[in-house]
């Protein structure tokens, strides 16, 4: 078993930055591959980013350039920094954790584990 904590989530204006950790507890968790999703209110859950046990990354779209996910095995951690944020960055970011990175990216309904989900606030 996987537990994920997120933190971090905050509000924050226009162009700004937040950064989000998510802590993960249970072993192994340099074999995992991590993820962020969001949903905003009246949408469809997205995948914004993952990273690999490698540490291979991938971006949607939306995001690259303006994102960076990075972990830390050594303290069970992945972090999501955030930069110049738009309003349409808002949603509920939530953690997620699979041996599979590509499912993670294409299948994530069968993603093994999620965090609750931490919100972000994009004024403008």
């Amino acid at each position: 078993q996987v537990q994920l904590v997120e933190s971090g989530g905050g509000l924050v204006q226009a162009g700004g930055s937040l950064r989000l950790s998510c802590a993960a507890s249970g072993r192994s968790f340099s074999s995992y591959a991590m993820g962020w999703f969001r949903q905003a209110p009246g949408k469809e859950r997205e995948f914004v980013v993952a990273i690999s046990w490698s540490g291979n990354t991938y971006y949607a779209d939306s995001v690259k350039g303006r994102f960076t996910i990075s972990r830390d095995n050594a303290k069970n951690t992945v972090y999501l920094q955030m930069n110049s944020l738009k309003p349409e960055d808002t949603a509920v970011y939530c953690c997620a954790a699979d041996r599979s990175v590509t499912t993670m990216r294409t299948r994530p309904v069968q993603v093994d584990y999620w965090g609750q989900g931490t919100q972000v606030t994009v004024s403008s």
